[in-house]
C-alpha cells in the first residue's frame, strides 16, 4: 500500500517561487499516477499537476501552466512540484494523491485512492 507525505510549503510574497515535495513509500506499479490537488478555504478541490510513473507524460491545469513544473525521483520515490511566479489565488492547502489511473481519469481527483495530509502554501501580495 501506497503511503504520501507532503513537504515544503510555507509562506511566500506574490511573484515567488517555492518547492513542494511528495515522498511516497511502498510501491508504485505501472499504471500508477502521482499528482497535485489544491483546495482553498471554502472551494472544491482542484487539479493542479499530474505524471505518470512509469512514462514521461506530465499534465497541468491550465491555470498553473507555465509557472508550475511537475517532476519525479525514482530512485527516491519523491514527486516534486515547482511553483515559480505565484499569485495569492494560489494559496490553499496542496495535496499528493497517486492512484491506478488511465489517462482520461488524471485530472480527476475521484480516481487518486491514496493522499497525503497536505502543506498550506500561502501567497501574500
Amino acid at each position: 500500500q501506497v503511503h504520501l507525505v507532503e513537504s515544503g510549503g510555507g509562506l511566500v510574497q506574490a511573484g515567488g517561487s517555492l518547492r513542494l515535495s511528495c515522498a511516497a513509500s511502498g510501491s508504485l506499479y505501472s499504471g500508477y499516477a502521482v499528482g497535485w490537488f489544491r483546495q482553498a478555504p471554502g472551494k472544491e478541490r482542484d487539479f493542479v499537476a499530474s505524471l505518470k510513473w512509469n512514462g514521461g507524460s506530465s499534465y497541468y491545469a491550465d491555470s498553473v501552466k507555465g509557472r508550475f513544473t511537475i517532476s519525479k525521483d525514482s530512485a527516491k520515490k519523491t514527486v516534486d512540484l515547482q511553483m515559480n511566479s505565484l499569485l495569492p489565488e494560489d494559496t490553499a492547502v496542496y495535496y499528493c494523491a497517486a492512484g491506478r489511473l488511465i489517462t482520461s481519469e488524471i485530472r480527476n481527483g475521484r480516481g487518486y485512492t491514496t493522499w497525503g495530509q497536505g502543506t498550506q502554501v500561502t501567497v501574500s501580495l
